[in-house]
């Protein structure tokens, strides 16, 4: 089975009914996607399939076709972060850090639809992405951060 990740093709021998989860972590060694629940309700396995956040851990690889999946490791790179990367570390987001790549998964995938959320929009598009550490006001504003940077550019 083909699978495209991170502008990468690759081949894997896996059954279509696998989630894209294991087969990211276990087949690709991509890791930046965690397992958190299982059952699509934590977002800490969030990566996007042709754009949209989508939950990894719930995702078949049978059902991806040509889809090209992106992951935390795609996203941006250490020289050029992309602005949600760049304005979580600004606004000192991450404290045990387990949930942030889903967390920043679904922020991007929410700024490439509406670039100018309001709060209310914000709370709504993350709270499929539960964070341990009670976070949300930094996410909120690291979110907000980044749609001005998005802005200005």
């Amino acid at each position: 089975m083909e699978i495209t990740v991170n502008n990468t093709s690759y081949t894997i021998d896996a059954e279509p009914e696998m989630p894209l989860l294991w087969v990211l972590r276990d087949e690709l060694g991509i890791t930046g996607p965690k397992y958190g629940c299982g059952i699509a309700q934590c977002g800490a396995c969030t990566v996007h399939v042709n754009g949209y956040a989508v939950r990894s851990c719930q995702l078949a690889i049978g059902d991806l076709g040509n889809s090209q999946v992106t992951t935390i490791e795609g996203l941006g790179t250490t020289q050029s972060l992309h602005s949600v990367q760049q304005a979580w570390i600004e606004n000192q987001v991450a404290q045990c850090g387990y949930c942030q790549s889903g967390q920043i998964m679904q922020a991007a995938s929410l700024l490439s639809t509406n670039p100018d959320p309001t709060d209310d929009q914000i709370d709504a598009a993350m709270s499929g992405n539960l964070c341990r550490c009670g976070t949300y006001p930094r996410i909120r504003a690291a979110v907000k951060a980044a749609a001005k940077k998005l802005q200005e550019v």
